[in-house]
């Protein structure tokens, strides 16, 4: 990963975060716990560098999972954000705005694995095109991939 300068953050941006300094590899994790957590099939995490890394707009409220592991997720909107251990932090690769050169390089409790999620991908593509017509119209809340110097709290209302 290289020593770019990133962002990121939470579905409704009450919580932001920069980075600046090499990631560490991005990795999915099977276990049980991270399925529970981001409420899928696996997480997508990669880790933080120790130092350059800082919260711009509020910080995770955690959930300590096991006893040397926490969780942090937004409070406002819920969105899983960060995987907290003694050997350092790892962050949501969702949560990045730009994702493009996240891919995992490695999977981590491959044996806990849902035995189907190998094979997920091979399931036919939803192409009713009046499907993404009534897409486009959605009115997102959600905050843009980018910095923003004034955000709503609690996400646009109308």
């Amino acid at each position: 990963m290289t020593d770019r300068i990133r962002t990121g953050g939470c579905q409704c941006g009450a919580v932001r975060f920069r980075i600046s300094g090499k990631l560490g590899r991005p990795s999915i994790c099977h276990c049980r716990m991270c399925q529970k957590q981001f409420g899928g099939f696996f997480s997508a995490l990669v880790t933080a560098p120790e130092e350059g890394m800082e919260w711009t707009r509020g910080e995770p409220s955690y959930f300590q999972s096991s006893v040397n592991i926490d969780r942090g997720f937004c409070s406002d909107c819920g969105t899983p954000m960060t995987y907290r251990h003694p050997g350092g932090l790892e962050l949501a690769i969702g949560t990045f705005d730009d994702r493009s050169d996240l891919a995992p390089q490695i999977q981590v409790n491959y044996d806990a694995r849902l035995p189907w999620v190998e094979t997920i991908f091979e399931a036919p593509v939803h192409k009713d095109p009046d499907f993404y017509t009534r897409q486009e119209a959605i009115i997102s809340f959600q905050h843009p991939d980018h910095d923003t110097q004034v955000w709503p709290a609690k996400g646009v209302k109308i």
